[in-house]
């Protein structure tokens, strides 16, 4: 049972750093920069729904 979680952990850290990101890039002055995190924070978002699905580590709203 402990395997079954980590799969749905690592999904919910890769997340939790992609809106940390996007944060960060709503607050970044310099427009490079601000696309630099956003960019970085695609590039999470992708990886996490290619490897794990889109709604793994998630719980149904129904």
């Amino acid at each position: 049972m402990d395997r079954e979680s980590r799969p749905s952990e690592r999904v919910r850290q890769l997340r939790d750093q992609a809106e940390e990101l996007e944060q960060a890039a709503q607050h970044a002055t310099d427009p490079e920069e601000r696309q630099r995190l956003r960019d970085r924070a695609l590039r999470i978002r992708e990886k996490s729904e290619r490897d794990h699905g889109r709604g793994s580590g998630t719980m149904d709203p129904m």
